[in-house]
């Protein structure tokens, strides 16, 4: 790999970035996790973009992971006759009976309880709040009357928010569960989860993983409604990692208040200990220009100095003209900011708790005396990747490379803030072990001789049980 940034890059796939060689160019110039956006996903070239990415890791040597991204409910209006526009303070009716071809007076909504869910007052917000609708009144049957506040062109099978209302849809659709059992099929190594509302959202992603696949699978619950808001301590203990969804959360929300939330979602993920991913917009202008506007440059700069353990492209890589300098770009932008002693992640300690009280406490503790004893590298032997989790977490200076006999995790692990994993299968004694990978990370220039590595491990390693040990070794 070119890059030895810490901050991690999802992107998109997309009609885009569909050949191996662009993929290819991607993963160096900074790609860690690939991107499927079920909400545009056809399947059969879904698993040909899979089998490119896996072979270029087994050829290679990359570790690359796929993330399956799920639409959730998104509520769309239907077909719209060409050329509606509707005019600030005029009246129009929402219908949820017939999919009839929308007019200025009559538009179909794709969600029958629509009119049971909203109350007058409330608000309607189109194409991602273009279009601003207040509810007059409604039948709590099949149709909605709306004043226009704020007018405009109405098209196609725009996205729907509605900000003030209580939806009553769970945050798996048909096409959802669909699209989940597919992605376990596929063995992806992260699913995320959209419009999360409920800690409830997420268990039921959990058990249907459960039921179709005979390993864990970790879940992203991506935050872009208020409601997750008010349950953001809940939904935090039930997911494996956040993703700041701000394209959503911008229109749900008023967009002025996005960018505190965004960074009280990410001291939050960082205090539970779970990666942050923050998406939407970052490199907007490089979907047709070569290069971006300060703005851009500073969001992903800010994102990154928040603590993001990772920022995504949307559009920037699956649509646009330049998916290969976009990645380059985005990966200097990184590079320039991530090792800033401003960048400050909060040291909560570990609380006695759980029977992995144990393992937290030494990751915790290894990744504050790397930086006393200023250490190289953390290496850690892990079946589960558990240990990766919880140092990375803490953010240490040093580089951290896990070993794993594991070959799921390996590629999982790249979405982790600075860790790089590697297929190790041995299991003899400790002394061999650790021999070997401190040799592995000084052939791979992590570490010179004369100078520091920490290693956890789990004694007796035999066991695969949990890390229970901290070792300083110096190269010799």
């Amino acid at each position: 790999m070119s890059t030895n940034k810490k901050t991690k890059i999802v992107a998109t796939l997309g009609p885009a970035c569909s050949t191996r060689e662009i993929i290819k160019d991607m993963i160096d110039a900074g790609v860690n996790v690939f991107r499927v956006n079920f909400s545009h996903a056809d399947y059969a070239d879904v698993k040909e973009k899979i089998k490119i990415i896996r072979g270029l890791n087994d050829e290679f040597g990359y570790t690359t992971a796929i993330l399956g991204d799920l639409q959730g409910p998104k509520l769309r209006v239907g077909v719209m006759q060409d050329g509606v526009v509707v005019n600030d303070g005029d009246l129009i009716t929402f219908t949820t009976a017939e999919d009839i071809i929308g007019t200025a007076q009559k538009v179909f909504m794709k969600y029958k309880n629509f009119p049971n869910d909203v109350n007058p007052g409330e608000r309607i917000l189109l194409d991602d709040g273009k279009l601003i609708f207040e509810i007059v009144e409604t039948d709590k049957k099949t149709e909605v009357l709306a004043k226009v506040i704020q007018g405009g062109e109405l098209k196609s099978k725009k996205g729907v928010n509605l900000p003030n209302t209580k939806i009553s849809l769970p945050a798996m659709t048909e096409k959802d569960i669909a699209d989940a059992i597919f992605a376990i099929e596929q063995n992806l190594d992260w699913i995320a989860l959209s419009f999360v509302k409920t800690p409830k959202d997420l268990q039921d992603l959990q058990e249907l993983i459960a039921k179709h696949s005979d390993h864990k699978i970790p879940i992203v619950a991506k935050i872009e409604m208020p409601e997750a808001l008010e349950n953001i301590d809940r939904i935090v203990a039930y997911c494996d990692a956040l993703m700041v969804a701000r394209g959503d959360l911008g229109v749900e929300l008023p967009a002025h208040e996005v960018p505190l939330v965004q960074k009280e979602l990410i001291r939050r993920a960082k205090t539970a200990r779970i990666p942050v991913i923050v998406a939407t917009q970052m490199m907007e202008t490089m979907i047709t220009s070569l290069t971006p506007t300060r703005a851009e440059v500073n969001d992903v700069a800010n994102s990154v100095m928040d603590g993001a353990d990772a920022v995504m492209l949307s559009g920037e890589t699956a649509t646009g003209n330049y998916p290969v300098q976009v990645i380059e770009k985005m990966t200097q932008i990184i590079e320039a900011v991530e090792d800033s002693p401003l960048i400050q992640v909060p040291q909560n300690t570990p609380q006695v708790r759980t029977n992995r009280f144990i393992t937290k406490s030494i990751c915790h503790h290894a990744a504050q005396m790397a930086n006393v004893i200023k250490a190289k590298a953390i290496c850690t032997l892990t079946n589960s990747g558990y240990t990766a989790f919880q140092i990375s977490a803490w953010r240490p200076s040093a580089h951290i490379l896990v070993f794993t006999s594991n070959k799921r995790i390996l590629t999982q692990l790249n979405l982790l803030w600075g860790v790089k994993s590697f297929y190790y299968e041995k299991s003899v004694s400790t002394d061999d072990t650790v021999t070997d990978v401190n040799e592995i990370a000084r052939l791979k220039g992590f570490v010179k001789k004369g100078e520091f590595l920490i290693n956890l491990a789990a004694m007796p390693i035999t066991d695969k049980g949990m890390v229970n040990t901290l070792r300083v070794s110096e190269i010799e």
